[in-house]
């Protein structure tokens, strides 16, 4: 009896390498890059997200300014900002609407107690909880 083949994956391989395969493919892959910007290159071909490009790249001694590595850092972090206060801002909406309680501690305000202060999830148990949090797109 012939063995089953396998479901196969539509993602190309090399964007399911794991690091130390990556830094080995990339040896010979960046002598051959003809791309302006070797980061994003690097980024696109094996899908990874701007600090991991940036972190192997560097193993792999290119040459990085520390004004684009600050810049491309801080635009990072500015997007992840950015993401959660929109997420923020969604949850408090449909909070809102549904009439439940939230503050910036609570994303779920259960009740209060005898002396006012109120009790309930908090959002970074809601976070933790909540299956949509997507932290993968960068510059």
């Amino acid at each position: 009896m012939a063995k089953k083949k396998g479901k196969q994956s539509n993602t190309p391989r090399r964007k399911r390498f794991k690091r130390e395969q990556r830094l080995e493919s990339a040896k010979s892959w960046l002598p051959t890059y003809e791309g302006k910007n070797s980061f994003r290159g690097y980024r696109k071909r094996y899908g990874v997200d701007w600090p991991t490009a940036l972190r192997e790249l560097e193993m792999l001694r290119v040459e990085v300014d520390p004004a684009y590595r600050e810049q491309v850092l801080r635009t990072v972090q500015e997007q992840a900002e950015a993401r959660k206060r929109k997420h923020l801002e969604k949850a408090a909406e449909l909070g809102s609407m549904l009439g439940i309680e939230q503050d910036e501690y609570f994303a779920f305000i259960v009740g209060y107690t005898p002396g006012g202060a109120p009790y309930g999830v908090t959002w970074e148990e809601w976070e933790a909880l909540d299956p949509e949090s997507d932290e993968d797109e960068a510059p």
